[in-house]
């Protein structure tokens, strides 16, 4: 295990991809920094289960400084099946046309200008380095433009020229070309280095985009899809809690990605 003095600046959405990116953090030695967005949406679930997990952190001797942007008019202005309730979640495969539904426009760019003004700032105060880690992967490349990795090469370098001490903030993907199996694979070797408990972490994560109100996942959106079969994979049952059995929700993620590889 990696004990280096190393400090990061982390986006914490809740979900598993940076749940996961956090503790591929903390395993490393870094010192981190969250920072989490209430921007309005409708799964705001994932901010609690969040909390729930830095608790838990903290309680294994694990503090990781914590922050909530709120920037919920966004739910407002933007058009987004995200953020406006009266727009469907879109069911299906993440490789499906119906999925454009669920981009917030230019999500990532505001979050990632927050992110980055905030590790300068940090930078600048401490005098030291600072990672800006964000937990992209190429799971999203197809619907998601904002997670691409020219997206990022072209912020970052209009965040480096626009900003005086730039050269003490460096940009952390390393997910960027692996998927939600590698993801979680990442995760299980570094939640068993750090001695932490499998399904306590993942239990505290919300992938879904439509949970219900006792905060089950429906496991028909694409969010829902991509993570049942990163879990079904890795061989290891999910611990939240889905409407459907787990036996089930495998069988309709397995389908949906059977039906999505056969498109022209």
């Amino acid at each position: 295990m990696d004990t280096g003095d190393k400090t990061a600046v982390i986006c914490l959405s809740g979900g598993m991809d940076s749940t996961s990116l956090l503790l591929h953090l903390l395993v490393r030695g870094y010192t981190v920094f969250g920072l989490s967005f209430d921007y309005g949406q409708k799964h705001r679930l994932e901010l609690e289960r969040l909390a729930h997990n830095v608790i838990y952190l903290r309680q294994n001797g694990m503090e990781v400084a914590h922050e909530t942007v709120d920037i919920s008019i966004l739910g407002r202005l933007y058009h987004s099946a995200l953020t406006d309730t009266a727009w469907q979640i879109p069911e299906g495969h993440y490789e499906e046309e119906t999925m454009k539904a669920t981009v917030v426009p230019n999500r990532n760019a505001i979050f990632s200008a927050i992110a980055y003004g905030y590790a300068l700032s940090i930078a600048n105060r401490l005098k030291t380095e600072v990672a800006l880690a964000l937990g992209v992967h190429s799971g999203d490349h197809a619907i998601y433009p904002d997670c691409r990795p020219e997206f990022y090469e072209a912020i970052f370098h209009a965040f480096q020229i626009g900003n005086w001490d730039a050269e003490r903030v460096s940009l952390y993907l390393p997910y960027l070309h692996g998927d939600k199996y590698d993801i979680l694979k990442d995760a299980q070797g570094a939640i068993r280095a750090l001695n932490l408990d499998f399904a306590t972490i993942f239990r505290n994560t919300n992938t879904s985009y439509e949970p219900d109100q006792h905060g089950r996942a429906s496991g028909k959106t694409g969010a829902d899809v991509e993570r049942i079969l990163a879990f079904h994979k890795l061989g290891v049952p999910d611990p939240i809690e889905y409407i459907a059995p787990w036996e089930v929700v495998v069988e309709h993620a397995q389908a949906l990605e059977t039906a999505a590889k056969a498109q022209p």
